[in-house]
């Protein structure tokens, strides 16, 4: 499911301007989450096999002998794919942390969905979703901090919102079982609806790591929305809190900002210096080797041994999509990527990356009124920012602190190729260009940008070596790093601005 082109006859005309300084006002727009749905997935015939202690699907097969011909991917072989695993087997699951997910409108069923997840891979359970109460556990929590909307399934905008409330959700908790999770949901997807509950969880510090899975061109932001935005990070920031979004699923193209036609462009919020954006691979990992599907156990490696990736790139029902990257309009390269961006003007984007190709999805549990009920492959660079939150959760309880705004460090060995391939795989291979449509039906290309050594605007440093990235980075954040990033960033000094929407990604 294209959401963002789904959806994009809810965007009203706005003001452009190409100028510094003309900041036209414009009423809210509506945001929908930018996430992709593939196919509901099929159980496999194990019964001739020793296989772990949960089903598996024909999909996750090695050899990928399924008729789609797509790959899928569940919790463990994640785990095992960006050495997650071997932190979780040592102890460290975000025990103690706290992982806030904005969204909107709300998944009526997410409590019934988490257990049912949690039940079928075996997955510590979570306090608040109806069982006895358990010290050992983290907690789930819903907040709506200015009300909660009724949920209508005959609404496809409040349905998409659920999908991605249910991926961000269950996929945070699997890749951080011991921590705590605040669904933090706002009262409808309009951008100063987003904001209000942002700023609830970060006035009141209510975690220790935000995932926004949405975005929409940095050109079209509302100025007011922008700087109050920005205001709230910086106060994320100087609370501790670190701050991630994904960085879109058109590749380097986003709507205009009268939403008829495609430009080359950055996403916010991922584009602010505050925020760790996050972009998407086509993750390629080991499947399960059944013998009954002609696979030799001997020769295969073990379920979700990592084998590559390249930038995601793809064709979903006939829709082209791909990583989110580019050079912000808004913001000068700040001191942490001035080496590496290209040409060392502008802030790139994104800066880490993370599986999201559809036809190589995760798998996620859906039972959402206004959805068929089952096991579905997800992808999108969604995908990405509640797993790196998760991350980034457990590196919290190693470093015994909130490591909060964690980008300079991030970037810190980027320039020492051996030191750098200890903490990311770097993604070399694919690009963001991107093939839309406009209002009028006519295709064109949207020229994006390569991947290759090192930073780039497509899969930024690459995805996580995650054990060695958490001790990298519970050595090397430091308040100092948050404090310059502050005090370096003024949107309104570096770009241009209109009147926009925020779409999910």
């Amino acid at each position: 499911m294209n959401i963002k082109k789904a959806f994009a006859w809810f965007l009203t005309i706005a003001i452009f301007a190409s100028t510094v300084g003309v900041i036209p006002v414009s009423a809210p727009k509506t945001v929908s989450p930018f996430l992709q749905v593939g196919p509901k997935a099929v159980l496999a015939d194990t019964t001739s096999n020793t296989n772990p202690n949960y089903p598996i699907f024909t999909c996750q097969l090695a050899g990928n002998p399924n008729p789609a011909g797509r790959t899928c991917y569940d919790p463990y072989q994640i785990r095992r794919a960006y050495n997650i695993d071997k932190l979780i087997n040592a102890g460290y699951t975000g025990k103690g942390k706290t992982i806030i997910i904005v969204d909107a409108f709300q998944s009526p069923n997410i409590v019934n969905q988490l257990n049912y997840f949690d039940s079928f891979y075996g997955l510590p359970s979570l306090n608040g979703l109806g069982g006895k109460p358990d010290r050992k556990l983290g907690t789930f929590t819903q907040i709506a901090p200015d009300g909660l909307t009724p949920f209508d399934e005959t609404n496809d905008d409040m349905v998409g919102w659920a999908e991605e409330i249910s991926l961000d959700v269950l996929w945070a908790h699997a890749i951080a079982p011991g921590a705590n999770i605040v669904l933090d949901l706002s009262k409808s997807d309009q951008d100063p609806d987003l904001l209000s509950a942002t700023k609830y969880v970060v006035d009141r510090r209510l975690g220790d790591v935000i995932s926004q899975s949405f975005g929409e061109n940095e050109s079209c932001v509302d100025a007011e929305v922008l700087k109050g935005e920005h205001k709230v990070f910086e106060k994320a920031t100087m609370n501790h809190m670190t701050l991630l979004a994904s960085s879109g699923d058109d590749g380097a193209a986003e709507l205009t900002c009268d939403g008829t036609s495609y430009v080359k462009a950055a996403s916010s919020p991922a584009s602010d210096p505050l925020v760790t954006g996050v972009g998407g691979t086509e993750l390629h990992a080991a499947g399960f080797c059944l013998t009954a599907a002609g696979c030799n156990p001997k020769v295969n490696p073990a379920p979700g041994t990592y084998q590559g990736e390249i930038a995601w790139n793809e064709i979903l029902r006939g829709n082209n999509i791909g990583s989110g990257g580019g050079m912000s309009v808004l913001y000068k390269a700040p001191f942490f990527q001035s080496l590496v961006a290209r040409k060392g003007k502008q802030r790139g984007v994104p800066d880490v990356a993370y599986t999201a190709a559809v036809s190589y999805g995760v798998l996620t549990y859906l039972d959402i009124p206004g959805d068929a009920t089952g096991m579905y492959t997800f992808g999108g660079t969604s995908v990405g920012s509640p797993q790196w939150a998760a991350i980034i959760a457990i590196a919290d309880q190693k470093a015994g602190r909130p490591l909060g705004f964690i980008n300079a460090a991030l970037y810190l060995y980027s320039l020492s190729p051996q030191k750098y391939s200890s903490l990311f795989h770097d993604i070399t291979s694919g690009n963001n260009s991107m093939v839309e449509v406009d209002s009028a039906g006519n295709p064109y290309t949207i020229q994006g940008f390569d991947a290759g050594k090192g930073w780039d605007a497509v899969t930024g440093l690459g995805s996580p070596r995650v054990d060695h990235l958490v001790d990298f980075l519970s050595r090397f954040t430091s308040d100092r790093d948050g404090n310059q990033a502050i005090g370096n960033t003024d949107p309104f000094n570096n770009g241009h601005f209109g009147g926009g929407h925020r779409m999910g990604h």
